[in-house]
């Protein structure tokens, strides 16, 4: 913890973080890098006293009006939201420079005085504009949310389906190893590794249909569909390393 008061530079980026928080002990702290997280609404920063530099580049910010809480960030100089859903709204830029007067820069672009003039003068008209978008998107978010839930629920029906049609999920399957003899046992295994060898095909083409059922499949790009990929990606990388393993096996 004491080690931690005193960073003044922290890399986060190309995460799944969801929500900006356990920051505020670091006092000293002047950049952080959050870009490509899932981030959706700047908050709880107000104790970086000395950040001068904050990166949320492609993140889900929708919520700009969230930018406000950064007014108290005094030393903060360079802010990038490129890639965010706020930047889509009609006068963002203006309305950025308006609510955080301490910036020099957004997005890489220098603030000039007479920008910083014309965007206060402004301010207003820009509010209310970029109230209403936000409201929209804030709405449009909820859907999106209750859509993924829907898919999420679907998934775990299909899969619990998928599993109850596996042979021997009732646990009704015995064999008495007594009653086989040598040469019923060794047609039998004969069986068998044929059976392996051709469910072991039927296996792949299945895992090949899923992975591009997959990739396949339109998604919005969401916060919850990045969670899903990466989830997709992790299963895969388990289900390579169990075959790894099973194969080094004697």
């Amino acid at each position: 913890d004491r080690w931690c008061r005193d960073l003044k530079i922290l890399y986060f980026q190309n995460n799944l973080i969801p929500k900006l928080e356990n920051l505020g002990k670091l006092k000293k702290l002047e950049y952080l890098n959050l870009a490509l997280n899932n981030i959706e609404c700047i908050e709880n920063l107000e104790g970086c006293e000395f950040l001068n530099k904050l990166d949320l580049t492609i993140n889900f910010v929708g919520e700009l009006t969230s930018v406000a809480s950064l007014k108290h960030n005094v030393h903060l100089k360079e802010l990038f939201l490129m890639g965010n859903p706020c930047t889509e709204f009609e006068g963002y830029r203006q309305f950025v420079i308006a609510t955080l007067p301490q910036l020099k820069q957004l997005d890489g672009k220098e603030i000039d005085r007479s920008e910083q003039i014309q965007a206060l003068q402004d301010y207003p008209e820009v509010r209310r504009q970029v109230l209403e978008q936000q409201q929209a998107y804030l709405l449009k978010r909820a859907r999106e949310k209750k859509e993924a839930q829907k898919y999420l629920e679907k998934k775990g029906n299909k899969e619990k389906a998928e599993e109850k049609r596996k042979p021997g999920f009732d646990g009704r399957w015995y064999t008495d190893i007594n009653t086989i003899s040598d040469h019923g046992k060794n047609t039998k295994d004969k069986q068998n590794n044929g059976h392996s060898e051709e469910e072991q095909d039927h296996k792949v083409i299945d895992e090949d249909e899923m992975n591009k059922s997959f990739w396949e499949e339109p998604t919005a790009f969401t916060p919850e569909s990045r969670l899903e990929t990466h989830r997709y990606l992790e299963e895969k990388r388990k289900i390579k390393e169990e075959n790894k393993d099973k194969k080094q096996k004697p």
